[in-house]
């Protein structure tokens, strides 16, 4: 390289020296110390080290337990002063299951930090200190951020305090799954280590627009990718901590079907050009979604206004909308595309847990779900729940005519002649399955 090709492209990068300067003051270094409790209840005798075989040798007795006195973990990672009152913004995993929060700024005042909240879903958390006139940053949009973009990280990886590293975005909207499906991750080459976990990541403008948060790697240290999650998402989790200690996520009701966008037949058998958008392969009883109208085959291609490209899109879209909240959904049905209100409801504890949407349930002894069929002869069997009549051998789709020697002609029917099942005995069902006429004995007890 010529010495005039070097210095255009030193010219061509950017100088991240003022940058740094005026916004270390906002970073700050977080230590924890979680307590280990000392285990004398396993039986187990620990290992007894040298020192005590040196001066003892074998007068020790047979059945001596040595008990260690644990010493305290102690953890690092990073994070940034929101407001000079003194909010700060990390992880949740840099403070999960901790005792101790300890806060230092760059001029090395330590403070003890209040946790304000924390949200495990999206990796965030808030704290608090007891500070005055504190050098808070200034906030950006991730959503302006675009691919190639030049972005710098500040915190204290591998406790070195207050390294900074840069590099450019690779990608947005990347979902990583697991408990984090509800954040669209920025995808960076900014070099990420253990202890930046909870650090800013800044545009060029000195402005925030993301958390660093994790990296994938195979031997603990940076492999060139990392993630941050979005400042929008961040400040939104925030503001409800700082709020009522807790966050409120929608919920949709839906169970996609993954392998659709890898099947580029199957879209084309259905419609669409390419394989793109989420495909609905079940609506939960109850759900949103089904007040709203979406069905079962239904693909959702946009969600409150945003395009969704595959399935991972609609988690993060619908996690960011306000339970009680209308927004338009368009789903193509058939091979037509059609616009859909659905009022958002609000995702559970027990659906976080799961992973999936709340499951449906039966309102009737034999634990199943059903509804009318359109000729009025019988009731169509939608969801056959674990019970009696699962392991009797009666199925999804199946259409029962008959309960207990009485026709039925409808779910008013169905519902009246369940309540009147004896107790301790058995019922018998006539089913039409397909073209065939099944009978099956369904216990009652």
């Amino acid at each position: 390289m010529t010495a005039f090709a070097a210095q255009a492209m030193a010219e061509s990068l950017p100088d991240f020296t003022e940058l740094v300067e005026r916004n270390s003051p906002s970073v700050v270094k977080i230590t924890t110390t979680t307590a280990v409790a000392q285990n004398r209840s396993s039986g187990q005798p620990q290992e007894v080290p040298e020192i005590f075989r040196y001066f003892f040798g074998d007068q020790l007795p047979d059945n001596f337990n040595y008990q260690p006195n644990p010493q305290p973990r102690q953890g690092v990672g990073s994070g940034f002063i929101l407001s000079e009152d003194g909010y700060i913004l990390t992880n949740n995993h840099v403070v999960d299951h901790t005792d101790e929060v300890v806060v230092t700024l760059t001029d090395g005042t330590e403070y003890e930090a209040e946790l304000i909240g924390t949200d495990p879903q999206s990796d965030v958390a808030l704290l608090k200190i007891d500070g005055e006139d504190l050098h808070a940053v200034d906030i950006g949009s991730s959503e302006d951020l675009k691919v190639g973009e030049w972005v710098l990280a500040i915190g204290s990886p591998f406790n070195f305090d207050y390294s900074v590293t840069a590099g450019i975005v690779s990608a947005k909207g990347r979902a990583l799954g697991g408990a984090d499906r509800y954040v669209p991750f920025i995808q960076t080459d900014v070099a990420i280590n253990p202890g930046n976990s909870g650090g800013p990541l800044f545009n060029l403008d000195g402005e925030v627009v993301g958390i660093n948060s994790q990296i994938y790697t195979r031997s603990g240290g940076f492999m060139g990718v990392s993630f941050a999650i979005p400042i929008d998402i961040a400040m939104d989790i925030a503001d409800q901590l700082k709020a009522t200690g807790t966050v409120e996520r929608g919920w949709l009701g839906v169970e996609m079907y993954p392998p659709f966008n890898d099947n580029p037949e199957l879209a084309q058998s259905m419609g669409l050009d390419r394989a793109e958008g989420a495909l609905v392969a079940r609506v939960f009883d109850g759900s949103p979604a089904a007040d709203g109208g979406i069905q079962t085959d239904d693909i959702i291609l946009e969600f409150n206004g945003h395009p969704v490209r595959r399935y991972s899109d609609l988690p993060p879209l619908v996690g960011q909308v306000r339970p009680g909240t209308t927004v338009e959904v368009d789903v193509l049905r058939g091979g037509k595309r059609q616009t859909l209100d659905v009022t958002i409801g609000v995702l559970n504890e027990q659906q976080l847990a799961s992973g999936t949407p709340q499951q449906p349930t039966s309102d009737n002894p034999l634990n199943i779900i059903v509804s009318d069929v359109d000729n009025g002869d019988g009731v169509r069997v939608e969801r056959v729940l674990a019970g009696p009549a699962l392991e009797a051998g009666l199925r999804d789709g199946d259409i029962i005519t008959m309960l207990g020697g009485e026709f039925i002609n409808d779910k008013e029917e169905f519902d009246r002649l369940v309540t009147e099942l004896p107790d301790n005995g058995a019922v018998a069902v006539r089913v039409l399955r397909g073209t065939n006429i099944v009978y099956l004995a369904i216990p009652t007890d």
